[in-house]
């Protein structure tokens, strides 16, 4: 005979928890990542960006670009689910850490990076 566990109200039956299913890393999809790095391989052919780096982390995920590559990144793309609800969870910073963007969108927070590779052109 089997030994079985006495459950709720003397049934007999054992409860098992779920584990909770909790994301242990904030990482970029394909399409988010490749619409990054069109972006970088666009400011790379312009002579503004030389290198760059990931960070995936439990709370963010971050892609930043350096012109050179001893110093701060001129731009760091982070994205932030946490932040989804809220203010969104894309935010671009400058050089010095200032917020120059944020918003729910990734393709309208690349804006301001993408504007600096307009040229005038005159007929």
């Amino acid at each position: 005979m089997q030994a079985r566990g006495t459950g709720l109200n003397g049934s007999g039956a054992n409860v098992i928890a779920f584990p909770s299913v909790k994301e242990l890393q904030v990482g970029f999809d394909r399409l988010e990542l490749q619409r990054i790095l069109d972006l970088y391989g666009r400011m790379v052919a312009a002579g503004e960006w030389r290198d760059y780096a990931m960070d995936f982390g439990k709370d963010t995920a971050s892609f930043c670009a350096f012109r050179r590559a001893a110093e701060r990144p001129q731009a760091r793309i982070e994205k932030r689910p946490s932040l989804r609800q809220k203010q969104g969870m894309w935010t671009v910073f400058g050089e010095a850490g200032q917020v120059i963007k944020r918003g729910h969108e990734l393709a309208g927070v690349l804006f301001p990076l993408e504007r600096r590779l307009l040229k005038i052109v005159k007929d």
